[in-house]
């Protein structure tokens, strides 16, 4: 059975630039107090943000901009080259107030229709699972969303996203200019945009927070260890982005 999506249209959108069809799916929280008070705001004209799709915490989705326009939900980012996000992806926003107002868990009724959008999305698109991101992944600077406690490991299961469970954590690393350079290729091997050399400065370790908050969750906010660059180079290995796709 397909998901039940109410139509909501919203005015803020554009036609796709340079691109026929979407190859990405990027996921938010909406980060607003109240569903209502997040409706409002992606549907008025002033505020120049939409996505394609709202998933509600009771599990109701409405659609906002057809997936074959441009919605406005990514803002300056970049995945895997790619830096016009919003002309390669559907963006999807998941009804949550996140970090600055006090970030729940993401119930079972939103995910379990999460999961039935993402089915009927990727069935449409060759849309692979490694290219369902968080606006995290691609403004790693900027953004926590969806923030590390978002299920992406449930996601993986279904076919939706990747996982490689992480190996045990090791020293704290030396915060050496070795480390981060192992760190920034494995990172934009994986589809991270992140500075060519340079060490461990803002832009490298944005990426590092970015990196641990989705696939190493029990210590997001911990600071760079050989295990974790370890883990993101074995995901690098296994699904390489293809730049500038």
């Amino acid at each position: 059975m397909g998901a039940a999506i109410q139509d909501h249209p919203s005015p803020n959108f554009g036609p796709r630039r340079e691109v026929a069809s979407p190859d990405l799916v990027v996921l938010h929280y909406t980060g607003m107090k109240t569903a209502a008070g997040a409706l409002a705001r992606l549907s008025d004209p002033a505020s120049e943000v939409s996505a394609h799709y709202l998933v509600d915490v009771d599990g109701r989705v409405l659609r906002l901009v057809a997936e074959a326009m441009r919605a406005w939900h990514a803002g300056a980012s970049c995945w895997g080259g790619v830096s016009d996000v919003n002309s390669h992806s559907i963006g999807i926003e998941l009804v949550n107030p996140g970090h600055e107002l006090g970030y729940p868990p993401f119930p079972e009724p939103q995910m379990a229709a999460l999961e039935t959008l993402l089915a009927e999305i990727l069935f449409r698109y060759p849309i692979a699972p490694e290219r369902v991101v968080g606006h995290a992944c691609v403004a790693p600077a900027r953004k926590r969303d969806p923030g590390e406690k978002f299920d992406w490991r449930r996601l993986a299961r279904r076919g939706f996203s990747v996982w490689l469970d992480s190996e045990p954590g090791g020293d704290r690393a030396e915060l050496d200019d070795a480390l981060a350079a192992r760190f920034q290729a494995a990172a934009r091997q994986f589809g991270y945009e992140v500075p060519e050399g340079g060490g461990w400065c803002d832009g490298t370790l944005a990426a590092w927070r970015a990196f641990q908050g989705r696939f190493r969750p029990f210590g997001a906010d911990a600071p760079p260890d050989h295990a974790g660059v370890s883990h993101l180079e074995r995901l690098a290995a296994r699904w390489p982005c293809a730049t500038g796709v």
